[in-house]
């Protein structure tokens, strides 16, 4: 009797893990797709993000920038990156802190000519080379409802990041309420703005859509560098958000019960790793924005 006690009692950990697995994979979880899917196609491109729907993502995750005639693109950084970029002329470049690499100092005709699709990435390999541009978010969002329609998929959400901060404004992009008002122009002609999050690590951002377009859903950025509670991040904001997004090693069981209690999702950013991925599930997290979409596959929960 006593020895079928302590093996029962051994066993009481791994049917603890157990259940929080099966509850994990019984939870809807927002799978993102992190700038389309970086790891396996070219980062914030049309291709990119219709591959990720193909993968099964629920949410596309990009990032947005302004150029010089005021077209809203999808760009991760608002100068051209020398390591997915390359010029019409075809010649390698080192430096994007050159002028004439800043987007915000190019017209759409101008950075349409530019390829991001064909360099090599040493940080991910199993990228698929292909041609491709950074497109407009008007041609993105036609691409997406076309394709899911076509398809008969249930309507995608997206994720949209506002790529700018307070020592950049008038230099890399316009000052926050005009950026806001240009992106949420072409969201609002794209009928997609209840199907939209805006987040951003700028909270000037957020906070204009909070007083100017307070139904769009917004979530607040933050990596490690500044360790504060999710009170102190509302604080920060100086409104609720819908979302708190973190690094995702910044998670635990207590930053997940805080956001309970203030009642705001928590969306983990960037999850690579299947191990890492299952861990957030089991944490109880809302979403989960990932490279390799693919990977969602070990949560068995599409």
């Amino acid at each position: 009797m006593l020895k079928h006690l302590i093996q029962f009692m051994l066993c009481l950990p791994f049917l603890a893990f157990l259940n929080q697995s099966v509850s994990a994979q019984n939870k809807k979880i927002d799978l993102q797709g992190h700038r389309g899917c970086r790891g396996l196609m070219p980062e914030n491109t049309i291709a990119a993000l219709l591959h990720s729907i193909d993968l099964g993502v629920t949410t596309l995750e990009m990032d947005v920038v302004i150029t010089k005639d005021n077209k809203v693109i999808l760009s991760h950084e608002p100068f051209m990156n020398p390591e997915i970029a390359t010029p019409p002329t075809g010649q390698q470049f080192s430096s994007p802190k050159d002028k004439s690499f800043n987007i915000y100092n190019m017209t759409y005709e101008d950075v349409s000519k530019w390829d991001v699709g064909m360099k090599f990435h040493p940080n991910f390999p199993l990228q698929t080379k292909i041609s491709a541009i950074k497109p407009l978010l008007s041609d993105v969002i036609a691409a997406v409802e076309e394709y899911t329609k076509a398809k008969k998929l249930k309507p995608l959400n997206y994720n949209i990041e506002t790529k700018c901060a307070p020592s950049t404004d008038g230099i890399s992009h316009p000052n926050p309420e005009t950026f806001v008002k240009l992106m949420m122009d072409v969201i609002t002609k794209g009928k997609i703005s209840r199907r939209t999050i805006i987040q951003s690590f700028d909270k000037r951002t957020l906070q204009v859509l909070h007083q100017s377009f307070p139904s769009i859903k917004t979530s607040y950025l933050f990596g490690g560098s500044i360790k504060k509670t999710p009170e102190q991040w509302v604080a920060d904001l100086g409104f609720r958000p819908n979302i708190l997004s973190p690094v995702y090693q910044l998670i635990d069981k207590a930053f997940i019960e805080a956001c309970r209690k203030l009642k705001i999702k928590v969306i983990a950013w960037t999850v690579n790793e299947e191990k890492d991925i299952e861990k957030m599930a089991v944490l109880g997290v809302d979403g989960i924005i990932s490279d390799y979409p693919d990977r969602f596959s070990i949560l068995k929960i599409r």
